[in-house]
């Protein structure tokens, strides 16, 4: 019986011949073979959260009363570390935020949800942009070593008053395209989040008249380079929100990615690019846009921005 089983054993072996009697070039096709059966399942895997970032920036366009809202997130690599967001608060309040995390790709995009849940739950405890970014702060403050910096633009608009609060962490400052075609920039804000813990953070007041535009930005737009290793800058962004005047807000916004990404050429770009636009529409019924469907239902400082007190000090909710 011994001799039988290494009799059958031997057979057995030289018919399955293991990977080191195999010949090298098949032994190192199977090896390539199963590194891009691997490789595949993670360009898979990373797609697939990629795409879960792009529903948790959601909605990418909104028709909300008289103002249309429109967003895109055009990452260098396949998960990013911008985002935006646009939710519904209470008393008929509409919020926006655009944040930049420090970095790119996998560790970026890992932070990104969390980042969005601290925004939406302070959100939803002060009506104060100040305040509310004062604890997204504190909140990151708290894994001191371990949070990334992040950049944020935090706005909340009153749809009764046409009024727009707003506060700027950090986040290149965005601009207000009047319908008369004068350019403001909105700077009042504080640090970035995430540096200390303590940080003060000033909200500006301004209000929206019919055919404004809002437009934030992360500081890839700004700093997209072309062949010749010239930056985009504000001077041409300002020049590509003019030429978007009197667009609603989803052809203006793919207007302006599209200057951008041609300034750039055959540069890739090193910085993920993010646009946020916020229209109010004309008074002109010849310029109104079309109604789209929400699928998402969950120069110098301006004359009329004006500076509120510092943010609410801990324990303390700002109202």
């Amino acid at each position: 019986m011994i001799a039988l089983a290494h009799h059958v054993t031997a057979n057995s072996r030289a018919g399955s011949p293991s990977r080191a009697t195999l010949p090298a070039p098949l032994f190192l096709r199977e090896e390539l073979d199963r590194e891009r059966r691997e490789h595949g399942k993670l360009q898979q895997a990373i797609f697939e959260a990629a795409q879960i970032q792009r529903r948790l920036c959601a909605p990418r366009e909104l028709a909300w009363g008289e103002y249309e809202i429109a967003g895109e997130i055009f990452p260098v690599r396949h998960l990013s570390g911008d985002f935006f967001k646009v939710m519904e608060l209470d008393r008929g309040l509409l919020a926006v935020a655009v944040g930049d995390i420090a970095g790119k790709g996998f560790m970026a995009g890992i932070w990104l949800p969390h980042l969005l849940s601290l925004v939406q739950r302070a959100a939803r405890c002060s009506l104060d942009p100040a305040g509310t970014v004062a604890e997204v702060n504190r909140e990151l403050c708290k894994d001191q070593g371990v949070a990334p910096l992040t950049a944020l633009f935090f706005a909340i608009l009153d749809p009764r008053t046409n009024g727009l609060a707003y506060t700027n962490a950090g986040l290149p400052a965005p601009l207000l395209l009047r319908a008369d075609r004068t350019v403001e920039r909105l700077e009042l804000g504080g640090p970035m989040l995430g540096a200390v813990e303590d940080g003060l953070f000033d909200s500006g007041y301004l209000h929206l008249h019919p055919g404004d535009m809002l437009i934030a930005y992360s500081d890839g737009v700004t700093e997209c380079r072309n062949p010749k290793d010239q930056e985009f800058e504000m001077d041409r962004l300002c020049a590509a929100a003019l030429a978007a005047h009197g667009s609603s807000a989803n052809p203006a916004l793919f207007s302006l990615l599209g200057t951008v990404l041609d300034f750039a050429d055959s540069a890739t770009p090193a910085d993920d690019v993010t646009l946020l636009v916020v229209r109010r529409r004309s008074a002109h019924p010849e310029r109104r846009a079309p109604q789209q469907q929400d699928y998402s239902k969950p120069q110098q400082r301006p004359a009329s921005v004006s500076r509120s007190g510092r943010s609410a000090p801990r324990g303390r909710r700002s109202t």
